[in-house]
């Protein structure tokens, strides 16, 4: 793993020693009896359809490791709300605190305000950290395969479907695919951006998606900034398109996501 990877893993470890221990996962488990919310069917809303044939997950981020704050002007219920009306089918929420600048209550605050799927992106290492995706209102999390060995990966995967949500299984090559397929992951992400150099190769899902049994959602992630880029990777059999950047930095977001998916009218 890369220093800066390496990094995040450790923080976010030392963080959990602490959170453990102000909200014990006893407490945690408790708070899902009044949790008006139950995951939502994630499936249906990124599976590629004849109808709706490009899926796009859009990311509420304010910051990121390599680029710095991306938006000053961050109100994650109102971005969400204006990704929901141009057309996005569901909603990645960052909730990594030191590099990313996010926060896991924004599941929440999202979730009361728009009826689209949640996804909370964040560095999963710990089943603790499953159960808080449920309490805090996510439907799916992100699972990096380059950050887990494969029975942690399996582990984890398996008990977030023991919880009633699904996982987006992250992949960057040939040895986290082989992960991923092993641990039984049915959503799998293609991350343009390597994790060890932030370098980008938008070839890779034309690599990848061949070696992907049939059955798999397939999710492409990072670098994705218009229509053609999305029917060009829907056309290799990507199913949803992953973005954030991109949105993050225009001035009207429904009008962008409109953009992506549907092309400029």
């Amino acid at each position: 793993m890369s220093q800066i990877l390496d990094e995040i893993i450790k923080k976010t470890k030392e963080d959990l020693e602490k959170r453990k221990v102000d909200y014990p996962a006893e407490w945690l488990g408790r708070s899902l009896a009044y949790n008006p919310f139950s995951p939502k069917d994630v499936f249906s809303a990124l599976k590629s359809t004849k109808e709706n044939p490009y899926r796009i997950i859009a990311e509420v981020k304010k910051a990121s490791p390599s680029k710095g704050i991306i938006r000053e002007d961050f109100d994650p219920m109102v971005i969400g709300q204006a990704y929901e009306k141009g057309g996005a089918d569901s909603l990645s929420i960052l909730t990594e605190p030191h590099f990313f600048q996010g926060d896991k209550e924004y599941l929440g605050m999202v979730r009361r305000y728009t009826s689209i799927p949640l996804l909370r992106k964040d560095f999963i290492v710990d089943k603790y950290q499953v159960l808080e995706a449920l309490a805090f209102g996510a439907d799916y999390l992100l699972l990096i395969a380059t950050a887990l060995s494969t029975k942690e990966l399996k582990e984890l995967l398996n008990y977030t479907r023991h919880l009633g949500m699904e996982a987006l299984v992250e992949i960057h090559d040939k040895k986290d695919l082989t992960k991923a397929i092993f641990a039984g992951a049915d959503i799998i992400g293609i991350n343009h951006r390597n994790l060890e150099t932030f370098e980008m190769d938008m070839s890779l899902s034309s690599k990848l998606i061949p070696l992907i049994p049939n059955s798999k959602i397939i999710v492409a992630e990072s670098g994705i900034t218009d229509h053609e880029m999305v029917k060009e990777l829907s056309s290799v059999g990507a199913d949803a398109f992953l973005v954030g950047e991109h949105f993050m930095r225009q001035d009207d977001i429904t009008q962008a996501v409109k953009d992506l998916k549907y092309g400029k009218q």
